[in-house]
């Protein structure tokens, strides 16, 4: 039987490719959007997720592809993947940034969980751990970063993510339903691979965010594994590649730009230190896409 999947933010950086990798097994997507998905890969939904109205509307809406077809009948809604949101500090005020992030989505799971839906996951970020957009350079805790890690954003953005989560957690004690929270690493398109030589050349610009990336495909992969993956109840799960997007030893990073500190656990050379661990034990996530093979297309 057909799974039916509105996926919020669809037409963005991460959303498409959460919407292809769906629609390529046989769901039924619904994007719900502020503007279409250029690909035009599903049906997008033209709605404000800061406005309680639509979002009700639109979760108990039609996930048809096309207005002529056999069957406009609404069905229920077997999941959400809520990426819709401001992607980052600085593209609009900051008020702006918590009130549409916070706010929207409180109306999704609010929404999903008076119409039925039992599975939502939500973007958290890797900006939950507070250093990424500190003011100024900031330690953390420890490394690597684990979903344990005591939260501490100064920043609206990461705030807003931090509120979020636990907001999912308390609709998710409301209602027994599955909600997944995905602290989500650096997304990469697979033509951001061009931009290696660059990074590679001086490593510190990608200190912020400790060196940390997923391409786009494997995010998606990671999405549909939480969708087909039930009973976990709320959790809170990193979404990173295996290794630092850097030709440098991890160690050597560590040395260079965070010395002093404090290594919970032996690391590989190049291990990533936004921990993957609990998605691959909870999800059985593996990863696809590395930097090393992807960056061969532009370097042959």
């Amino acid at each position: 039987m057909t799974k039916r999947v509105i996926v919020t933010g669809g037409s963005g950086l991460a959303g498409k490719w959460v919407v292809e990798d769906l629609v390529q097994r046989g769901y039924e997507v619904l994007n719900l959007d502020r503007v279409p998905m250029p690909q035009r890969t599903a049906r997008t939904l033209i709605a404000d997720i800061t406005d309680a109205g639509q979002v009700f509307n639109a979760i108990a809406s039609t996930t048809a592809p096309v207005e002529f077809a056999d069957d406009l009948e609404p069905k229920p809604i077997d999941a959400i993947v809520h990426f819709a949101a401001i992607p980052r500090i600085m593209l609009t005020t900051d008020n702006e940034v918590y009130r549409i992030n916070v706010m929207g989505t409180y109306n999704i799971l609010d929404a999903a969980s008076k119409l039925g839906v039992r599975k939502v996951i939500v973007a958290s970020s890797e900006t939950t751990y507070g250093v990424v957009f500190a003011r100024r350079h900031r330690d953390p805790a420890y490394f690597p970063l684990d979903e344990n890690y005591p939260v501490d954003p100064i920043d609206s953005y990461a705030t807003s993510k931090v509120v979020n989560e636990v907001t999912a957690k308390a609709f998710q004690a409301r209602t027994g339903s599955d909600i997944y929270c995905f602290r989500i690493g650096n997304v990469l398109d697979p033509d951001d691979y061009a931009k290696f030589s660059t990074w590679l050349k001086d490593p510190a610009l990608r200190k912020r965010i400790a060196w940390s990336y997923i391409d786009g495909r494997d995010l998606a992969n990671a999405c549909r594994l939480a969708i087909e993956t039930d009973g976990l109840g709320f959790e809170i799960m990193n979404v990173a590649a295996d290794d630092v997007s850097s030709d440098l030893p991890t160690q050597v990073l560590l040395d260079r730009y965070y010395p002093g500190v404090p290594v919970k656990k032996a690391l590989g050379e190049f291990e990533t230190l936004l921990s993957n661990e609990k998605l691959k034990r909870l999800l059985g996530w593996r990863q696809q896409h590395y930097w090393r093979d992807e960056v061969k297309r532009f370097n042959p």
